[in-house]
């Protein structure tokens, strides 16, 4: 008995969380923007990241970034399902 995963179910869950991620972390830099850069650094093996951070974040570029992230999401979370499904074979 072999159980395939449904392509598009896992395309989309990983889609929706990852968005909901992304939404969280939009939101904490918009309130903290300096306690969220630390500790996004820890992430980040204590690297200072905020030399490297935009520091004028727009909210157009944030709905530009959360819709870059979900179709990133939807197309590894397709081609991870059937790579799961071919192995599983």
């Amino acid at each position: 008995m072999t159980d395939k995963l449904n392509e598009k179910k896992v395309a989309f869950s990983l889609a929706g969380t990852s968005g909901i991620i992304y939404i969280i972390c939009a939101v904490l830099i918009a309130i903290f923007p300096t306690g969220a850069m630390k500790a996004f650094g820890f992430l980040f093996h204590g690297i200072d990241i905020s030399k490297i951070s935009n520091a004028s974040v727009t909210f157009a570029s944030t709905i530009l970034g959360l819709i870059e992230i979900v179709a990133l999401s939807i197309i590894v979370g397709y081609i991870f399902a059937i790579i799961y499904n071919k192995i599983k074979e």
